[in-house]
């Protein structure tokens, strides 16, 4: 008996053991694309860089009189705050202005979107 018991554990274990080898990777659904994921320095040229500050987030109160915050290089920062050697002036809904002295200079969350194609194809 002890034999027949050894002979099989002998077959099985191999075969056990290349199971996990022989699984399927499943992707996860919640990892961003890969153009995204990628380290800065992979992802775009240092030509293609931007040079100055980057807005990556603006939180706006809907309360009444609620305040308006951006997130301007991992820094929150409130209009009128100073940002490196600038002032911020304005909090829109997807933009901010930066004051330099005399130059102001946007930051745009989002690019703007595309006019709508016309289904039909037609020209306005």
């Amino acid at each position: 008996m002890d034999r027949t018991v050894n002979r099989r554990l002998n077959l099985l274990l191999p075969l056990l053991l290349a199971l996990p080898a022989l699984a399927q990777k499943m992707a996860d659904p919640t990892r961003p694309p890969a153009t995204l994921a990628a380290p800065e320095s992979e992802a775009a040229a240092p030509d293609s860089m931007p040079s100055g500050p980057r807005l990556q987030s603006i939180l706006i109160s809907r309360a009444p009189g609620g305040r308006k915050l951006a997130v301007i290089d991992g820094a929150t920062v409130r209009a009128g705050a100073k940002v490196g050697d600038a002032i911020l002036e304005r909090i829109n809904d997807n933009s901010v202005v930066l004051r330099r002295g005399k130059n102001l200079e946007t930051l745009t969350l989002f690019p703007k979107p595309a006019e709508a194609a016309d289904p039909t194809g037609k020209t306005k």
